[in-house]
């Protein structure tokens, strides 16, 4: 399995989207004379994390699998976005600095070579969370059973607090990125 050609462009339109989504609220905020900034610290249950961890979370869930499907140790850096996200309900930032972590952390991503998380999927992952629960999968099941369902999940509960909180958001906003496969002439009217 050729691991980048499945997770970059993934994590990539998964970004862009979460981005546009900020977008959306924060234009709705504007219109509304309100501050977007507000939005950081909304949840959906009182025991969630706030959509600021969230958009933390799904650019450290992007970025986390470029170093363990290399062998290589996290650094300091990514395992600081995860702390920013765990401490979010104290220091949400704002709108500014989701955009700023999501273009970050696509940047990154838009750089590597495309091989470049190819050569491990066979090899064996120890994924230690940092509640000290450990995994043993190897690069192919990180990449499927952790990798891919971490991101979506952070993705779409900022989806989710968003369209709660009365952005205007819909399927088409969640899958944008099929829109260039639509066969000519088949789009609805209307």
């Amino acid at each position: 399995m050729q691991l980048t050609r499945l997770l970059v462009p993934t994590f990539l339109q998964t970004l862009k989207s979460l981005s546009a989504w900020l977008d959306k609220a924060a234009a709705l905020e504007k219109e509304q004379g309100a501050d977007a900034d507000a939005l950081m610290t909304l949840r959906l249950a009182p025991d969630m994390f706030p959509l600021a961890a969230q958009v933390r979370f799904a650019c450290f869930q992007a970025l986390e699998p470029v170093y363990r499907l290399r062998g290589e140790a996290l650094p300091q850096s990514l395992l600081g976005i995860r702390t920013e996200g765990a401490k979010s309900n104290e220091a949400p930032g704002t709108f500014a600095d989701a955009q700023a972590r999501i273009a970050e952390a696509s940047a990154f991503l838009s750089a590597l070579t495309p091989d470049a998380l190819d050569a491990c999927s066979a090899s064996p992952i120890a994924l230690d969370l940092p509640n000290g629960i450990v995994f043993d999968l190897t690069g192919e099941q990180y990449a499927r059973d952790w990798c891919l369902p971490q991101l979506y999940f952070h993705a779409v509960t900022a989806y989710a607090i968003l369209r709660h909180h009365g952005v205007a958001l819909g399927k088409a906003d969640y899958v944008s990125h099929m829109f260039p496969y639509i066969r000519p002439g088949t789009m609805p009217q209307g």
